[in-house]
């Protein structure tokens, strides 16, 4: 069951949004280690495509990037690779995504990063109404205009979605 009525503390993602003026929904659910996108739409009542995770990866010269892709979709690394122009993409492992983004890992949010990095959306992504994205900690969504995400992290639109 998804918790309603818990306060949920600042986080650099919310003070991010804040600072920028973006008006947000807060999502509260019970995390579930492995639960992922399926685990955080069920217990929120929200489809799963709507919900986007938030993925750490590399290039071949270990050079870190963020990639927003529809919960129920997986990434495409070739297509992905081809379309910005790297020879390969790989995820980064937890502890490495975490030294990146200075989230834990299934708490990563692409707003407030430790380190900037290039960010990359799934073009399909940007047509939907509204999303929930990881808020900065395990068990929290905000819910945005996807719109918002070129503007506020630059996000390259890319067809990688499998």
């Amino acid at each position: 069951m998804a918790k309603k009525d818990k306060h949920v503390s600042e986080t650099p993602a919310t003070q991010f949004l804040r600072r920028h003026g973006v008006s947000f929904t807060e999502h509260l659910y019970e995390y579930v280690d492995h639960g992922g996108t399926a685990e955080s739409s069920r217990q929120l009542g929200v489809d799963e495509h709507s919900v986007v995770k938030t993925l750490v990866m590399q290039d071949e010269r270990a050079q870190p990037l963020i990639v927003l892709m529809h919960g129920d979709r997986q990434v495409s690394t070739k297509a992905l690779a081809r379309e910005i122009g790297v020879k390969s993409v790989e995820p980064c492992k937890p502890e490495v995504a975490q030294r990146h983004s200075g989230y834990l890992v299934g708490g990563t949010s692409p707003f407030g990063t430790k380190k900037a990095m290039p960010v990359f959306v799934e073009a399909s992504v940007l047509a939907l109404e509204k999303i929930c994205i990881n808020g900065g900690k395990r068990g929290y969504l905000v819910g945005i205009d996807p719109k918002l995400l070129s503007t506020l992290v630059d996000a390259k639109p890319v067809h990688c979605a499998l």
